[in-house]
């Protein structure tokens, strides 16, 4: 790489809170990784380096040391979505275990539940027994409601949640003073089911871990396609007993689940003074979601900032949600992309036959982040080495123990002839690229619509909670 190449992406990463403070300590984390050197292969080839990659082949270290284990990354390790968002680590969004319960059952929801809320603890125990400096800590999560459904909606998430056994207690507006002092607020639901970790620095720590077992770790190596058990790079073909795909590797040429792209935007401001945190009352670590249709999340970290993530135009609401935050600058601002199932709904999957496994998130996962990594990560883990295990069987799983999921499009077009499934395959992503955009389109419009009717006429639009509670809605 030129040395001009290398300002130019250091400065781009530069732009990112997490980033910026790494390069601060540590200059030299701005080198990547040698790329993959011509063909290869492996017992596991793990496409995407992002968080449920790396925790995939954690785990599967973990459980068979033996195991050659490769993970390649397009780009940079912590440069993709999960190194650009805000760094949540929860035990589930509001909403999303009730639509499980819809779906499988109270028990399917209740075991969900649970294994999120294991899953926090997870994330800290092996950065702590790990010794990575991924700035750990647990703060909880207070969601905020400031309008009469959403009030609604969180005292039916509280009424939820102590069936499930989850610790969600509903607060007053006094009550929720002495969590957050905001702005109009009629109710909140805190639980303390969440933390904070600088998400850079766990990527890397996790990396140099997944190294030290024995693993291998390849940045700038372009997946182009994937087939069952192979992997084609531009800089060699990875051969492998299965093939792992995960977040934005599910767009790649062959994958056997269809996903969308979204895009948020996060800011972080310089280190607020005690003075500011008093009037806030938000403790270090601590996130913050205001109940909407399209909602506002905050943070305050480790070292005294306040990150804020959502649409573009949702983040103009920080200063009215806030009003007690002041002028302080805001010295970050980037954006942060999203990979979802194209139904919205978090899935995990193995086919056995084929060799291939994945993971894609859901429309919920924006600020789950690091704990909803490590679940799906140690789930991929047990259904490939075969384990029969409580995780496999979560409503999460698209199939059954040992992988027998169904197939996707990726997996069933490689047993038609290429010359004559490229028409298909071409017309097939065209369309589907087509009904995607509409679709978002339109619950952008509904999510936008729902939320000013909830605020200015204090109830819910019937017609906007159709759109949103169809298919990969609520």
């Amino acid at each position: 790489m030129h040395d001009h190449d290398a300002r130019t992406t250091t400065d781009a990463l530069r732009r990112v809170l997490w980033w910026d403070l790494l390069l601060a300590d540590d200059p030299a984390a701005a080198t990547p990784r040698p790329p993959l050197d011509g063909d290869t292969t492996a017992d596991v080839v793990v496409v995407g380096g992002g968080l449920t990659g790396l925790w995939t082949a954690y785990y599967l270290l973990e459980a068979d040391p033996a195991l050659d284990v490769l993970v390649v990354e397009a780009g940079r390790l912590g440069a993709g979505a999960a190194g650009l968002a805000t760094g949540t680590a929860t035990a589930g969004a509001a909403g999303a275990a009730a639509a499980v319960a819809r779906e499988h059952g109270d028990r399917a929801a209740r075991d969900l539940s649970a294994a999120l809320r294991d899953a926090v603890v997870e994330v800290g125990g092996v950065v702590a027994a790990e010794e990575v400096d991924a700035r750990f800590a647990y703060g909880g999560l207070v969601r905020l409601a400031r309008t009469g459904p959403a009030v609604d909606r969180l005292a039916a998430a509280v009424a939820d949640a102590a069936r499930r056994g989850d610790d969600l207690e509903l607060l007053d507006p006094v009550a929720a003073g002495d969590r957050v002092r905001a702005d109009g607020v009629l109710a909140a639901a805190w639980t303390p089911d969440a933390a904070h970790v600088d998400p850079v620095r766990l990527i890397r720590g996790l990396a140099h871990v997944v190294e030290a077992r024995g693993g291998r770790v390849a940045e700038r190596t372009q997946a182009l396609r994937v087939a069952p058990r192979a992997v084609v790079t531009a800089q060699g073909t990875v051969r492998a007993r299965q093939v792992v795909l995960t977040g934005g590797a599910l767009a790649v040429a062959g994958s056997p689940l269809a996903v969308l792209r979204r895009r948020t935007q996060v800011l972080a401001t310089d280190p607020l003074p005690p003075r500011a945190w008093a009037a806030l009352a938000l403790r270090a670590g601590t996130t913050v979601v205001e109940d909407r249709h399209r909602p506002l999340t905050l943070v305050r970290t480790s070292d005294d900032r306040l990150v804020a993530t959502g649409a573009e135009d949702v983040l103009e609401r920080v200063p009215s949600l806030l009003p007690d935050l002041g002028p302080h600058a805001v010295r970050h601002v980037w954006d942060a992309p999203l990979t979802v199932a194209r139904g919205g709904r978090r899935t995990v999957g193995a086919d056995a036959r084929a060799g291939l496994a994945w993971s894609a998130g859901g429309d919920r996962d924006a600020h789950e982040g690091a704990a909803v990594t490590n679940l799906a990560g140690r789930v991929l883990a047990d259904l490939l080495v075969g384990a029969d295990s409580p995780l496999v069987r979560l409503p999460w799983v698209d199939g059954a123990v040992g992988g027998r999921a169904r197939p996707g499009r990726g997996v069933a077009r490689d047993t038609v002839p290429a010359v004559r499934a490229v028409p298909a395959v071409v017309r097939g992503t065209v369309r589907d690229a087509v009904h995607d955009t509409v679709l978002g389109a339109v619950r952008d419009a509904a999510a936008v619509w729902a939320d000013r009717v909830e605020e200015r006429r204090g109830r819910t639009s019937v017609a906007a909670a159709r759109l949103l509670t169809g298919p990969g809605g609520a």
